[in-house]
């Protein structure tokens, strides 16, 4: 599993909207509005490394409002968690 950190600026103005749309691309399992100089942050998971770019260049770059990208591909995880484990507690 290839996981890729992508950092975005965004139009503040319409913050939510685009990070509906990024939430909703294959590949992009979470999205977060963050403080400082970026806009968001969205984690990008893939299978192949082929697949950070059809996400990212060929569909994240292209949602209306992302104003520029910078993209840091993770090569080492030192903490693995599952959510899924996480949320599903007491159900």
């Amino acid at each position: 599993m290839i996981t890729a950190i992508v950092f975005i600026q965004a139009e503040v103005s319409r913050l939510s909207d685009i990070a509906e749309q990024i939430a909703d691309i294959d590949g992009v399992s979470e999205v977060y509005s963050v403080t400082g100089e970026l806009d968001l942050v969205a984690m990008v998971r893939v299978r192949q490394i082929d697949d950070v770019a059809a996400v990212v260049a060929d569909r994240l770059n292209k949602v209306d409002g992302v104003v520029s990208t910078q993209t840091q591909i993770a090569y080492r995880a030192y903490s693995q968690h599952d959510l899924e484990d996480a949320f599903s507690i007491g159900l």
